[in-house]
């Protein structure tokens, strides 16, 4: 499981070194080959392979003739990269993926659970300040599916 939040930089090529305790669970399950796509909230899901193809399986069996089901398609396969990481644990972002999530030189690596996020730095920051604001978040935690969950 991947969790918390890494503030690092790109270099001038695109590239971030995944830091090392979470390089360090990337090496015991196997996975050096990594998937990068798009989110609809304009940052970047990266994937161990392991759980991509997972998800892979289950995009790929949504119905061919349903509209919505193919814009996802589109949407997440269409634009998945696979990338591997070096010997130092860095990873290459391509340079379409960096524009459509506006990532530049700060970027955050956000865990969560069974992949990452990666986003631009000041908007991280707006989109953690927005969702402080949500009033749908509060409501959403006093729902039943997550009123066991104890903070």
């Amino acid at each position: 499981m991947f969790r918390g939040s890494a503030y690092l930089n790109l270099d001038a090529k695109g590239r971030f070194a995944i830091p090392t305790k979470q390089r360090e669970r990337l090496l015991a399950v196997g996975d050096t080959n990594l998937i990068l796509t798009v989110d609809r909230a304009r940052c970047l899901l990266l994937f161990p392979v392991q759980t991509w193809e997972l998800i892979e399986r289950d995009l790929a069996a949504l119905p061919a003739f349903d509209d919505a089901a193919r814009s996802v398609q589109r949407l997440y396969l269409g634009n998945a990269e696979e990338l591997e990481m070096d010997a130092q644990g860095r990873v290459l972002l391509p340079q379409h993926l960096r524009e459509f999530a506006f990532l530049d030189k700060r970027i955050v690596l956000v865990g969560q659970g069974a992949k990452f996020e990666i986003w631009d730095e000041q908007r991280w920051k707006d989109k953690t300040l927005a969702d402080l604001e949500d009033h749908n978040i509060g409501q959403l935690a006093m729902s039943s599916s997550l009123g066991n969950l104890k903070f």
